[in-house]
């Protein structure tokens, strides 16, 4: 049974550390931008489910997924390389591999930073079209657009520069927006920062017609 939605939620599996932040806000801002749902892990606070079976969860209701597998540095602390963006894009292609046949339909967007810069280190995925971004917020957005486009059956999407320009002035916004629903922006949670961003696309909407 596939979710209410499903067909408009988009699994964001990228790192969610703050060198990452300006990326990972530019990304939820497009996939809103462009009339989806943007889902990942941060949404659930429920302590008591293992956090494997909520990405499972979220993956399972979503048709769509983004996967930045660009973080391959060693951590400070201890040494090693984190492996959960490169597992999280495996469960995502096992789902649509060996899923029933909604999830057999799911489509994804992998990137990295750099052109080719992924065959050093997961090499299985060869034959996919990796996306290099470039650690730029405006190139990501014009990257997640495209793809958003191409993947799904709408053509009413804006460009990739409409969305950048949105963004700019959205961000200019925030402060303003997270102050009306009594919120802090240096302290706003995935589901704030998705809610405000939500309210924003509608506030413009609204103001058109």
């Amino acid at each position: 049974m596939k979710s209410p939605g499903y067909t408009d939620n988009v699994f964001i599996n990228c790192p969610f550390d703050s060198d990452y932040k300006p990326l990972f806000e530019a990304i939820v801002f497009a996939v809103h931008d462009c009339d989806f749902i943007a889902r990942c892990a941060l949404e659930e606070g429920d302590v008591s489910q293992v956090r494997i079976d909520k990405i499972y969860n979220i993956i399972a209701e979503c048709r769509y997924g983004i996967h930045d597998i660009s973080r391959t540095e060693l951590d400070e602390k201890t040494c090693l390389p984190r492996f959960n963006m490169p597992l999280e894009l495996g469960i995502f292609l096992g789902a649509k591999r060996f899923g029933v046949e909604e999830h057999k339909r799911k489509k994804c967007l992998v990137m990295d930073r750099e052109p080719y810069r992924y065959q050093k280190f997961i090499s299985d995925i060869a034959g996919q079209d990796v996306e290099p971004h470039d650690k730029s917020p405006e190139k990501v957005v014009k990257v997640v657009r495209d793809w958003i486009l191409n993947a799904s059956d709408r053509r009413t999407i804006p460009s990739g520069r409409t969305i950048w320009n949105r963004y700019q002035d959205f961000r200019k916004d925030t402060p303003h927006i997270a102050q009306r629903f009594q919120l802090e922006v240096k302290d706003l949670i995935f589901n704030d920062y998705t809610f405000i961003v939500a309210e924003w696309l509608t506030m413009q909407t609204s103001n058109k017609s």
